[in-house]
Protein backbone atom coordinates (compact mmCIF):
# COMPACT_ATOMS: atom_id res chain seq x y z
CA UNK A 1 0.00 0.00 0.00
CA UNK A 2 1.79 3.14 -1.17
CA UNK A 3 1.16 6.47 0.55
CA UNK A 4 -1.32 7.69 -2.05
CA UNK A 5 -3.49 4.60 -1.75
CA UNK A 6 -3.13 4.69 2.05
CA UNK A 7 -4.57 8.20 2.16
CA UNK A 8 -7.32 7.33 -0.33
CA UNK A 9 -8.41 4.30 1.69
CA UNK A 10 -8.42 6.29 4.92
CA UNK A 11 -10.68 8.90 3.35
CA UNK A 12 -13.20 6.11 2.69
CA UNK A 13 -13.47 5.64 6.45
CA UNK A 14 -13.61 9.40 7.09
CA UNK A 15 -9.98 9.91 8.09
CA UNK A 16 -8.15 12.83 6.52
CA UNK A 17 -4.52 13.08 7.56
CA UNK A 18 -2.84 16.38 8.29
CA UNK A 19 0.73 17.06 7.20
CA UNK A 20 1.82 16.65 10.82
CA UNK A 21 0.18 13.23 11.07
CA UNK A 22 1.78 12.11 7.79
CA UNK A 23 5.18 13.16 9.14
CA UNK A 24 4.57 11.39 12.47
CA UNK A 25 3.51 8.14 10.81
CA UNK A 26 6.57 8.20 8.58
CA UNK A 27 8.85 8.91 11.55
CA UNK A 28 7.16 6.09 13.47
CA UNK A 29 7.88 3.76 10.56
CA UNK A 30 11.54 4.80 10.43
CA UNK A 31 11.96 4.22 14.18
CA UNK A 32 10.18 0.87 13.94
CA UNK A 33 12.58 -0.34 11.25
CA UNK A 34 15.63 1.05 13.06
CA UNK A 35 14.87 -0.51 16.45
CA UNK A 36 13.52 -3.71 14.95
CA UNK A 37 17.10 -4.61 14.03
CA UNK A 38 17.94 -5.06 17.71
CA UNK A 39 14.55 -5.62 19.39
CA UNK A 40 12.63 -7.90 17.02
CA UNK A 41 9.47 -5.79 17.25
CA UNK A 42 7.74 -7.01 14.09
CA UNK A 43 8.17 -9.41 11.20
CA UNK A 44 6.74 -6.79 8.84
CA UNK A 45 9.24 -4.13 7.80
CA UNK A 46 8.60 -3.21 4.16
CA UNK A 47 7.08 0.27 4.13
CA UNK A 48 4.03 -0.57 2.03
CA UNK A 49 3.35 -3.62 4.20
CA UNK A 50 3.66 -1.63 7.43
CA UNK A 51 1.26 1.02 6.15
CA UNK A 52 -1.28 -1.64 5.20
CA UNK A 53 -0.96 -4.33 7.87
CA UNK A 54 -0.08 -2.11 10.84
CA UNK A 55 -1.18 1.48 10.20
CA UNK A 56 -4.34 1.01 8.14
CA UNK A 57 -5.30 -2.09 10.08
CA UNK A 58 -4.96 -0.23 13.38
CA UNK A 59 -7.17 2.60 12.11
CA UNK A 60 -9.83 0.19 10.89
CA UNK A 61 -11.24 0.24 14.44
CA UNK A 62 -12.92 3.50 13.38
CA UNK A 63 -15.23 1.38 11.21
CA UNK A 64 -17.06 0.21 14.33
CA UNK A 65 -16.76 3.09 16.83
CA UNK A 66 -16.59 6.88 16.74
CA UNK A 67 -13.18 7.49 18.31
CA UNK A 68 -13.74 11.26 18.52
CA UNK A 69 -16.65 10.72 20.92
CA UNK A 70 -14.49 8.86 23.46
CA UNK A 71 -12.09 10.37 25.99
CA UNK A 72 -9.54 7.63 26.57
CA UNK A 73 -8.33 4.22 25.39
CA UNK A 74 -6.20 1.40 26.75
CA UNK A 75 -4.43 -0.95 24.35
CA UNK A 76 -3.52 -4.22 26.09
CA UNK A 77 -0.77 -6.33 24.59
CA UNK A 78 0.13 -3.36 22.41
CA UNK A 79 3.42 -4.80 21.11
CA UNK A 80 5.09 -2.15 18.95
CA UNK A 81 2.09 0.18 19.43
CA UNK A 82 -0.65 -1.29 17.28
CA UNK A 83 -3.33 -0.04 17.37
CA UNK A 84 -2.91 2.36 20.31
CA UNK A 85 0.00 4.50 19.15
CA UNK A 86 -1.35 4.81 15.61
CA UNK A 87 -4.72 5.88 17.00
CA UNK A 88 -3.03 8.53 19.17
CA UNK A 89 -1.30 10.03 16.12
CA UNK A 90 -4.50 10.24 14.09
CA UNK A 91 -6.79 11.15 17.02
CA UNK A 92 -4.56 13.54 19.03
CA UNK A 93 -7.28 14.43 21.56
CA UNK A 94 -7.59 10.80 22.66
CA UNK A 95 -5.81 9.93 25.91
CA UNK A 96 -4.00 6.62 25.42
CA UNK A 97 -2.42 3.99 27.66
CA UNK A 98 -0.22 1.32 26.05
CA UNK A 99 0.29 -1.85 28.09
CA UNK A 100 2.69 -4.67 27.29
CA UNK A 101 4.42 -7.45 29.21
CA UNK A 102 7.80 -7.02 27.48
CA UNK A 103 9.86 -4.11 28.77
CA UNK A 104 11.88 -3.80 25.55
CA UNK A 105 8.68 -2.92 23.70
CA UNK A 106 7.81 -0.33 26.32
CA UNK A 107 11.27 1.22 25.96
CA UNK A 108 10.72 1.45 22.21
CA UNK A 109 7.27 3.00 22.61
CA UNK A 110 8.61 5.66 24.97
CA UNK A 111 11.27 6.55 22.41
CA UNK A 112 8.61 6.98 19.72
CA UNK A 113 6.40 9.04 22.04
CA UNK A 114 9.32 11.36 22.81
CA UNK A 115 10.49 11.63 19.19
CA UNK A 116 6.97 12.46 17.97
CA UNK A 117 6.37 14.82 20.93
CA UNK A 118 3.03 13.19 21.71
CA UNK A 119 1.06 14.28 24.77
CA UNK A 120 -1.48 12.43 26.92
CA UNK A 121 -0.07 9.01 26.09
CA UNK A 122 1.77 6.61 28.39
CA UNK A 123 3.39 3.19 28.02
CA UNK A 124 3.46 0.82 31.00
CA UNK A 125 5.30 -2.45 31.48
CA UNK A 126 2.75 -4.86 32.94
CA UNK A 127 0.94 -8.10 32.28
CA UNK A 128 -2.62 -7.45 31.14
CA UNK A 129 -4.25 -9.22 34.08
CA UNK A 130 -2.08 -7.37 36.61
CA UNK A 131 -2.90 -4.02 35.07
CA UNK A 132 -6.60 -4.92 35.11
CA UNK A 133 -6.53 -5.56 38.85
CA UNK A 134 -5.06 -2.13 39.60
CA UNK A 135 -6.99 0.04 37.12
CA UNK A 136 -10.65 -0.86 37.30
CA UNK A 137 -13.43 1.09 35.57
CA UNK A 138 -11.07 3.68 34.04
CA UNK A 139 -11.40 3.56 30.24
CA UNK A 140 -13.95 4.37 27.56
CA UNK A 141 -12.35 1.93 25.11
CA UNK A 142 -10.14 -1.06 25.74
CA UNK A 143 -8.80 -2.79 22.68
CA UNK A 144 -6.57 -5.75 21.88
CA UNK A 145 -5.03 -6.77 18.58
CA UNK A 146 -3.41 -9.90 19.88
CA UNK A 147 -3.31 -13.69 19.90
CA UNK A 148 -5.77 -15.09 22.43
CA UNK A 149 -9.33 -16.33 22.42
CA UNK A 150 -12.01 -13.65 22.64
CA UNK A 151 -13.05 -15.00 26.05
CA UNK A 152 -9.53 -14.47 27.42
CA UNK A 153 -9.29 -10.99 25.88
CA UNK A 154 -12.64 -10.10 27.46
CA UNK A 155 -11.43 -11.28 30.84
CA UNK A 156 -8.41 -8.99 30.63
CA UNK A 157 -10.28 -6.04 29.17
CA UNK A 158 -13.59 -5.99 31.02
CA UNK A 159 -12.30 -4.86 34.46
CA UNK A 160 -10.65 -1.80 32.89
CA UNK A 161 -13.80 -0.47 31.20
CA UNK A 162 -16.30 2.00 32.60
CA UNK A 163 -19.87 0.73 32.74
CA UNK A 164 -21.60 1.60 29.48
CA UNK A 165 -18.32 1.73 27.56
CA UNK A 166 -16.56 -0.59 25.13
CA UNK A 167 -14.16 -3.44 24.53
CA UNK A 168 -13.09 -4.00 20.93
CA UNK A 169 -11.31 -7.17 19.88
CA UNK A 170 -9.42 -6.87 16.60
CA UNK A 171 -9.19 -10.31 15.06
CA UNK A 172 -8.17 -11.90 11.80
CA UNK A 173 -10.48 -14.51 10.32
CA UNK A 174 -12.66 -15.34 13.34
CA UNK A 175 -12.78 -19.07 13.95
CA UNK A 176 -16.29 -20.45 13.45
CA UNK A 177 -15.92 -22.56 16.60
CA UNK A 178 -14.70 -19.75 18.86
CA UNK A 179 -17.12 -19.37 21.74
CA UNK A 180 -17.30 -16.46 24.15
CA UNK A 181 -20.98 -16.33 25.18
CA UNK A 182 -20.36 -17.71 28.68
CA UNK A 183 -17.44 -15.35 29.29
CA UNK A 184 -19.31 -12.29 28.04
CA UNK A 185 -22.30 -13.12 30.26
CA UNK A 186 -20.15 -13.67 33.36
CA UNK A 187 -18.13 -10.52 32.70
CA UNK A 188 -21.24 -8.37 32.04
CA UNK A 189 -20.16 -7.69 28.46
CA UNK A 190 -22.77 -7.67 25.69
CA UNK A 191 -21.85 -8.04 22.01
CA UNK A 192 -23.13 -4.86 20.37
CA UNK A 193 -21.66 -5.24 16.88
CA UNK A 194 -19.58 -7.59 14.73
CA UNK A 195 -17.97 -6.33 11.56
CA UNK A 196 -16.19 -8.48 8.99
CA UNK A 197 -14.20 -6.86 6.19
CA UNK A 198 -11.12 -7.37 4.03
CA UNK A 199 -7.98 -5.29 3.99
CA UNK A 200 -7.50 -3.28 0.80
CA UNK A 201 -5.29 -4.76 -1.92
CA UNK A 202 -4.35 -8.10 -0.39
CA UNK A 203 -7.91 -8.88 0.80
CA UNK A 204 -6.99 -10.70 4.01
CA UNK A 205 -9.97 -11.10 6.35
CA UNK A 206 -10.53 -9.08 9.49
CA UNK A 207 -13.18 -9.14 12.22
CA UNK A 208 -14.00 -6.42 14.75
CA UNK A 209 -16.03 -7.40 17.82
CA UNK A 210 -17.52 -4.55 19.81
CA UNK A 211 -18.76 -5.32 23.33
CA UNK A 212 -20.51 -2.90 25.67
CA UNK A 213 -20.18 -3.25 29.45
CA UNK A 214 -23.60 -3.46 31.07
CA UNK A 215 -22.58 -3.76 34.74
CA UNK A 216 -19.47 -3.67 36.89
CA UNK A 217 -17.17 -6.63 36.38
CA UNK A 218 -17.20 -9.16 39.25
CA UNK A 219 -14.21 -8.63 41.56
CA UNK A 220 -13.01 -12.18 40.88
CA UNK A 221 -11.84 -11.04 37.43
CA UNK A 222 -9.31 -10.92 35.89
CA UNK A 223 -7.86 -14.29 36.83
CA UNK A 224 -4.32 -15.33 35.95
CA UNK A 225 -4.36 -16.83 32.49
CA UNK A 226 -1.70 -17.45 29.84
CA UNK A 227 -0.33 -14.11 28.70
CA UNK A 228 -1.59 -12.90 25.35
CA UNK A 229 0.96 -12.70 22.55
CA UNK A 230 1.27 -10.13 19.83
CA UNK A 231 -0.08 -10.92 16.39
CA UNK A 232 1.11 -9.28 13.18
CA UNK A 233 -2.16 -10.44 11.58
Amino acid sequence: MNLEIFEEELKKININLTDTQKYQLNKYYELLVEYNKVMNLTGITEKEEVYLKHFYDSLSISKIIDIDSQENLCDIGTGAGFPGLVLKIVYPNLKVMLVDSLNKRIRFLKIVIDELELKDIEAEHARAEEYGIKHREVYDIVTARAVASTSVLLEYGAPLIKTGKYFIAMKGNLSSDEKYDNASKELKMELEAELKFKLPLEKSERTLLKFVKTEKTPRTYPRKNAEIKKNNL
